[in-house]
């Protein structure tokens, strides 16, 4: 995708952490901003507990620059972590086996709690 338009969710890197917000790139032409009122709802007392330098994200877009090929992004309203906080999703060869092995003795215990 090269054609960037309002609403697009990409996968940006972040290049640099001010006080006031996130700076990303996306590919090679695009850079952003994530000003620091779009990454949260809530107050922000630290950009660092959101996002880490080097960080690859997704963001959303609310602005498009053409011209200087610069992008105003969003994280406020979307999942932006592409992996868990506790390291990268892996395939095993036993796909679904331990839920199924689970799942009966989570019934029972649950079942247990209702009785």
């Amino acid at each position: 995708m090269t054609h960037v338009e309002v609403g697009d969710i990409l996968e940006v890197v972040v290049t640099g952490i001010a006080s006031y917000g996130i700076f990303v790139q996306w590919n090679e032409n695009y850079t952003g901003l994530i000003h620091i009122s779009e990454i949260s709802n809530y107050f922000v007392k630290s950009i660092t507990d959101y996002v880490s330098l080097g960080e690859s994200i997704l963001s959303e877009v609310t602005e498009v620059e053409e011209e200087s090929k610069h992008l105003k992004l969003s994280i406020k309203n979307i999942n932006y972590k592409l992996t868990p906080k506790y390291g990268k999703i892996r395939d095993t060869k036993d796909g679904f086996k331990a839920l199924q092995m689970k799942l009966p003795v989570w019934i029972r215990e649950k079942l247990a709690e209702l009785d």
